[in-house]
């Protein structure tokens, strides 16, 4: 039978940002949060990039680190008794760009305890058909959440919501900058500039009926707020836990 996706919250963190496990050491207060989303999980281990990168542009920066994970057994080995032994419910964000390894992560995570949901992201540019492909081999009883560019959100979300998805997320909007030795670096979109585009998105998904949870440039209290005004059922933030304490949502 499948579970509800219920935020008894709705303010969560964005993979990526907090690691793979709460950790009440890090001197950040998560008490406000409805659930712990993980940093983001392939089948096998990924080492991080070779020139990891961060750019700075007004309103934000590009982050570039290839997504380094000790891969999904080991997560599993060190990170499921914290996640069980934590308050916060769990969210574990897989990369999912192959289907049948996706499918082998979802069912791995089934009998563990305190996993709430499955958050699938996936690789720049990938197909329509890859991504509905996951969800036809993922759907079972955790409830799964889509993290989608703002491009596919409303025209792949109503597709994914009809066949079996619990909700949509809005991904990192990806882009491009040079660095300070003149070589393009591509990665993902962090910063307050962000949220006038990520707060229309969550808007027009709302307004046609997709469960939507808000992120990019989420950083007070009153983005928040308005995110769950355009119809968000929770929101996201991510570089902003990383920010000064006075900036805190």
């Amino acid at each position: 039978m499948k579970r509800d996706l219920y935020f008894s919250k709705p303010l969560i963190n964005s993979a990526g940002s907090l690691g793979f496990a709460p950790d009440i050491h890090n001197g950040l207060s998560i008490d406000s949060f409805g659930a712990f989303v993980t940093n983001p999980i392939s089948l096998r281990p990924r080492l991080p990039t070779a020139q990891p990168s961060l750019i700075q542009f007004p309103g934000g920066f590009l982050l570039h680190t290839g997504l380094p994970n000790p891969g999904f057994s080991n997560v599993l080995k060190k990170y499921s008794a914290k996640w069980n032994r934590t308050h916060l419910p769990i969210i574990v964000h897989l990369m999912a760009d192959r289907p049948e390894e996706t499918q082998r992560m979802v069912r791995g995570l089934e009998n563990t305890e305190n996993v709430m949901a499955v958050q699938l992201g996936f690789a720049p540019l990938l197909s329509d058909d890859i991504i509905l492909l996951n969800l036809e081999m993922c759907v079972g009883e955790i409830p799964l959440i889509f993290a989608l560019p703002h491009e596919q959100v409303l025209s792949l979300g109503p597709k994914l919501i009809q066949h079996g998805a619990d909700a949509i997320s809005l991904a990192s909007p990806r882009g491009a900058m040079y660095d300070k030795d003149g070589k393009i670096v591509t990665g993902r979109l962090y910063g307050q500039s962000l949220f006038p585009r990520a707060l229309d998105v969550v808007h027009s998904a709302a307004m046609i009926g997709i469960p939507v949870i808000g992120a990019g440039g989420v950083w007070t209290d009153r983005d928040a707020a308005d995110m769950l005004s355009a119809g968000a059922m929770a929101v996201e933030t991510d570089a902003q836990l990383w920010a000064p304490k006075e900036a805190s949502v």
